[in-house]
């Protein structure tokens, strides 16, 4: 059925966020460690893919 692939897409998605969340504090991690004091560009760009593949799955939980 295709609703429920819509809503198995939509739990991937979810669990992309989880990761690209955890890359974003890896990144970090690894920014304080090596004496950063700002955010790095590659954990914006990754919050960014971040909040975009969780409004994909939100758009995607409520069509279903």
């Amino acid at each position: 059925m295709v609703e429920d692939r819509v809503v198995e897409i939509a739990e991937r998605l979810n669990q992309i966020v989880e990761e690209l969340t955890d890359v974003a504090y890896e990144i970090l991690r690894e920014a304080v460690e090596d004496g950063a004091t700002s955010r790095p560009p590659l954990e914006k760009k990754v919050m960014i893919a971040r909040r975009a593949v969780e409004k994909a799955a939100h758009t995607l939980e409520s069509a279903s």
